[in-house]
């Protein structure tokens, strides 16, 4: 089959880039499309900073008629480069039909280009941002995508495989019902805690958001700030982040942990909704997001998802865990005082058993797989597995 990479550097081929994976999955009942203007926003300077210390570039593949078969992106920070031996850059928003051909012609291009600018290692599919969005390659589970999810074709890890990809981790997505009873051992543990009156735990309150923005920002850095690919969140990110989710937010599903009155833990959830983004074809311009507004109002989202949950390391090992989920679980299994039914804690890392074992504690069953892949680029470097967080 005849195949052709064509570089986007246009507006149209960047819009034509964004809505090339729609037929793709035009039988696949699964499949919610992203909101273009998510998509969009990662390779917007203007949105995305590591555009301003890094670059991305895109690519089509067509066939021989000239339609779409498949798309890619390739991007780098500056300061990954200078983690020498091995300078990872990534590689993601992987699109492509079920031929190793088209997309081994894919994977070639991004490669290419990062090793010209000094990479010797990728890593994907990955988003050129936070972690909690676009990241991994769906391997089993192939239920509805939470909003901003990676969601695939069942073919795509053979396909990664077959071009040398290797499993660098695995990303676990755990299903539980609200009401379903917590593991006596989450309870025990708070009681213990909760016998010390230092700790306390109290979820978001509209009235104080941007003093709970600041706590998240102190909580995040602290516990995932040091983390391998994890950067940390600067004031003016940290409020840009709640005012983004201010009117979709449900202050009852963003919990924190407090020490002396001291911020020290979070466990952050939100409405899913993708429940409702299914019904926009991946568009949100004004009159849809007053639709969604009135939507999310007469038909109450019953999903909720965690995004994420950290404690600062002084106060792990402690119950601060356990304390926040029996805080939470009093308000959300109270009957008639939310609208969820079902709970997905999302991306736990197979590097994180701690976190493995709380989702299994709090009653979670395996319910999604994303796969984290990386290839060498230089066969002088042995491949390792990620390291697992002790």
């Amino acid at each position: 089959m005849t195949m052709r990479l064509v570089d986007v550097d246009t507006h149209t081929l960047a819009q034509a880039w964004i809505r090339m994976p729609v037929p793709l999955y035009r039988h696949d009942a699964a499949y919610i499309q992203p909101l273009d203007a998510d998509i969009r926003a990662v390779f917007d300077p203007a949105k995305n900073e590591r555009l301003r210390h890094g670059a991305a570039r895109r690519w089509l593949l067509q066939d021989g008629a000239g339609a779409y078969i498949g798309r890619i992106a390739a991007f780098y920070e500056q300061e990954r480069l200078a983690d020498r031996p091995l300078a990872v850059g990534g590689m993601g928003f992987f699109e492509c039909i079920d031929d190793v051909a088209a997309a081994r012609l894919l994977l070639q291009a991004a490669e290419a280009w990062l090793q010209a600018a000094g990479i010797n290692a990728i890593d994907g599919p990955v988003n050129f941002g936070a972690r909690d969005r676009w990241w991994g390659c769906l391997a089993e589970g192939f239920h509805p995508p939470l909003y901003g999810a990676a969601y695939n074709l069942p073919y795509y890890p053979a396909l990664l495989e077959a071009c040398g990809y290797q499993l660098y981790f695995r990303q676990f997505t755990y299903n539980r019902p609200i009401f379903k009873p917590l593991h006596p051992i989450i309870h025990a543990k708070a009681e213990r805690l909760y016998a010390d009156p230092a700790y306390s735990f109290r979820h978001l309150e509209r009235s104080e958001i941007d003093a709970y923005a600041e706590y998240f920002r102190i909580c995040y850095n602290r516990a995932w700030g040091k983390h391998a690919g994890v950067h940390e969140m600067t004031p003016a990110q940290a409020r840009e982040i709640v005012r983004e989710l201010k009117p979709i937010m449900d202050p009852r599903l963003l919990w924190f942990g407090f020490y002396h009155n001291e911020p020290i833990a979070f466990f952050i959830m939100l409405p899913e909704l993708n429940q409702l983004f299914k019904h926009f074809a991946g568009k949100l311009h004004l009159w849809d997001k007053l639709r969604f507004l009135y939507m999310l109002r007469i038909r109450p989202v019953n999903v909720s998802f965690g995004v994420v949950y950290g404690v600062v390391p002084e106060h792990q090992g402690k119950g601060v865990e356990a304390g926040l989920v029996v805080a939470a679980a009093k308000v959300v299994q109270t009957p008639g005082a939310t609208p969820y039914q079902r709970l997905e804690m999302n991306w736990i890392g197979d590097f994180n058993p701690k976190m493995v074992k709380l989702a299994e504690m709090m009653g979670g069953e395996l319910y999604k797989t994303h796969h984290t892949y990386r290839k060498i680029l230089d066969p002088a470097i042995p491949f390792e597995r990620c390291p697992v967080i002790r």
